[in-house]
């Protein structure tokens, strides 16, 4: 049999437990939410970050296609340049863009400017 001092030890103990539980519980949830929110507000801080690092990439890139937009368009300057300079200035070069113009067209009918740059629009064709 057991004596009343090994109960009451075990019902002490009981109690310890119990009470340690009920004040060691709340503390454990408060801990757990602020681990919880720290690993939120770190993910948050990387997702940023990711953010911004994605962003720099964008205008480095947008900063390189312009740089190669601007040389291109350099390029193509100088070389209108060479040519209008070989065919006499912009007038010629100018002609010579539309006479290109007239061996790619694909119709019959092709429309001349006269004196004052007016085309004549087929005015005798329908008298035939």
């Amino acid at each position: 049999m057991r004596s009343i001092g090994s109960v009451m030890t075990m019902m002490v103990f009981v109690l310890i437990i119990v009470a340690g539980a009920m004040f060691v519980g709340p503390q454990w949830n408060v801990w757990r939410a602020e681990l919880q929110g720290k690993a939120a507000l770190a993910q948050a801080e990387n997702e940023r970050k990711v953010l911004i690092e994605e962003a720099k990439a964008r205008l480095e890139s947008a900063r390189f296609y312009a740089e190669a937009e601007v040389e291109r368009a350099k390029g193509v300057a100088e070389a209108n340049r060479i040519v209008a300079e070989g065919l006499g200035g912009p007038e010629g070069y100018l002609r010579y863009l539309w006479i290109n113009k007239l061996g790619e067209n694909q119709q019959d009918v092709i429309y001349i400017p006269t004196e004052a740059g007016i085309p004549i629009l087929e005015a005798g064709r329908l008298g035939q």
